[in-house]
Parts: C-alpha cells; sequence; structure tokens
C-alpha cells in the first residue's frame, strides 16, 4: 500500500487520556485529500518492532495541508498507542497510509444520526464538515465517563448547539439508543463508534427496529483480542510463523515479511482474509465481515482481530 512520509507539527493534550496530533507532509507540500469518516494506518518502528493502527482524520476535508489525528492512551494495548503518546514528540517523522474511507456519510439519507463512545467522537469530527457543507440534517449523541474525559466536548456543543447530547456516566446519565433510534424518519442513517458493547448495542437495536442494513453504519479500532500463541504455516512458502499471545496474526505474519494487504485492521473491510486451507484446531473469530455461514465453515479468517486454537494451521499465503 502507497504510503507518505509526514512530520508531527504539534502534540496536544486534550484529555487526561488523550493527545491530539497534527501531521504536515515531510517535504512540505499538501497531503492527499479525503473524506469525512475516513482513516490512516500510522506506522510506528519502536526499535525494529512496527506498530501499524489505524486513525480516523478529524480535520475539514477542505484543508490538506495537515491531517488531524487524537490517540487515547490504551494501558493494556499492545503498544501502539503507548508509543504515540510517550515517544512521539513535535518533530517526529511517522509513515502513515493513503486515506481511506469505510464510514462514509450516506449522500442518501433523509437525516444521520452519530453515536459516539469516548475516543469513538473521532470520525465524526470529519464527518460533521461533510454534513454541514450538504446541509444534512443530524443528531449527535455522544457518550463519555466524566467531564474531563469528555474530548472536544466543547468545541462540539458550541459548533452543533442543540443538535449535540451529551451523556455523562459520572453524572448517570445513560443513553438510551432504542429511544433515540424509535423516533426517526424514514430514510435515516445511524452511524455508530466506540467501545464495543455500545456498537453491538446499537446495530442490534437498529435491527430489531426494522432499520435496513444499508443505513446502519459502524467503525471500531480496536485492539484485536489476545489469546493462547499458535504457529500458522504458509502454504506457499512453507514458512512456520509463530503467533504470540500479545500479538495477532496480521502483525506476526508482516514482521515475518509476508506480503499481505489490509485497509482498516479492525476485522470490518475484509481485506486482508485468508483461505484456510487446513487446521487441526478452531478458529476463533472477532470481525464483523464473514457471515456466520462463513465463520461456520472454517474455510477464511481475518488475521487481523481473529486467531486460532489449534497446533496446525495452514493459509493459502
Amino acid at each position: 500500500m502507497s504510503s507518505v512520509n509526514v512530520r508531527v507539527a504539534a502534540v496536544e493534550r486534550v484529555t487526561p487520556l488523550v493527545k491530539h496530533f497534527t501531521l504536515v507532509r515531510e517535504d512540505g507540500s499538501r497531503l492527499p485529500p479525503f473524506s469525512g469518516g475516513s482513516h490512516v494506518v500510522v506506522s510506528m518502528d519502536a526499535g525494529g518492532k512496527v506498530y501499524r493502527n489505524a486513525y480516523s482524520l478529524m480535520g475539514s476535508p477542505a484543508d490538506t495541508n495537515a491531517y488531524h489525528i487524537s490517540v487515547r492512551r490504551q494501558e493494556r494495548s499492545r503498544g501502539g498507542s503507548l508509543f504515540m503518546h510517550d515517544k512521539v514528540v513535535e518533530g517526529s517523522v511517522l509513515q502513515i497510509t493513503l486515506p481511506t474511507n469505510l464510514f462514509a456519510i450516506s449522500r442518501m439519507g433523509r437525516k444521520h444520526i452519530l453515536i459516539a463512545g469516548g475516543i469513538g467522537i473521532t470520525p465524526f469530527m470529519s464527518q460533521l464538515h461533510d454534513i454541514e457543507r450538504n446541509g444534512f440534517d443530524y443528531e449527535l449523541h455522544y457518550a463519555f465517563r466524566s467531564p474531563e474525559h469528555g474530548a472536544f466536548a466543547d468545541q462540539l456543543k458550541a459548533r452543533c448547539g442543540e443538535r449535540a447530547h451529551y451523556y455523562i456516566d459520572s453524572e448517570e446519565q445513560k443513553l438510551d439508543i432504542r429511544a433515540v433510534l424509535s423516533r426517526q424518519p424514514l430514510g435515516t442513517h445511524v452511524y455508530v463508534c466506540g467501545p464495543g458493547p455500545m456498537v453491538t448495542a446499537v446495530l442490534e437495536t437498529a435491527h430489531d427496529l426494522g432499520w435496513p442494513q444499508r443505513h446502519i453504519h459502524s467503525e471500531q479500532f480496536g485492539a484485536p483480542p489476545g489469546g493462547e500463541p499458535f504457529n500458522v504455516t504458509l502454504a506457499k512458502s512453507g514458512l512456520v510463523v509463530e503467533v504470540a499471545g500479545d500479538t495477532s496474526m496480521l502483525q506476526a505474519l508482516e514482521q515475518a515479511g509476508a506480503e499481505i494487504d489490509s485497509l482498516c485492521r479492525g476485522g470490518a473491510c475484509g481485506r486482508c482474509m485468508v483461505e484456510v486451507l487446513e487446521t487441526d484446531g478452531e478458529l476463533l473469530h472477532h470481525d464483523d465481515y464473514l457471515s456466520e455461514a462463513e465463520k461456520a465453515s472454517g474455510k477464511k479468517m481475518m488475521p487481523c482481530v481473529s486467531r486460532a486454537r489449534c497446533t496446525h494451521l495452514l493459509v493459502n499465503l
């Protein structure tokens, strides 16, 4: 995948756990165009170990002089967020992929409901530019655990006015997903980004209420789950790759030099899907791309988030 070298022009602490990074092209030229909801994958070289994390672009698509991303510190992460918080400073040089959009605003939507939890607010920062430019009707519902952890809450309240609704857990304010979704006009689209349980709750509620699948959009950039170590054998080369308990299968394959395409790195896009030829154990699927029938067949898996519990796994790579 094509990449761009960027320099960190500024670092700002937004909340006790969130830092905001302004990225400019290392050669001083404009960055590639993007649309609201786009993300880039940031590559971080930590002494020979490379982390690759996806982050939503937050700025206006009309301004490509700089990209803006925000990163929440995750103490139990695989290392990417800690690297961004502890090692990346103004002047640091990073490598990013070209922008990809798997979470775009539908131009056909009658209304748009944006539901964010915690750091899941980030893709909506750029989506709002597209919504406002097109004059679309919308509501923003933003849940966070306490006032000091409401990243960009004041900025969004000033920008969105009465369209912004906040739910602060420490003040016992709860988001009633069913109430929000049940009162929307036909033709409304819903978008959710945040913790896994919130995303699941929105998707399940929308389905229960009869929302068309094409009107339901989600994005989640959580760290892939860990598990027991296992080995995977590449059929074309015979190479055996060890997948450690705290490393995703995709990361292990990349570190071993295997060429495997990827986009979201979160089990949503299907780009990194691999064909399973043989296994003597169980595939542990954690993606949102494969159908239940495909998962049950044991013939495909998403190495970005899925794992195996086995002694033998042969894939068509």
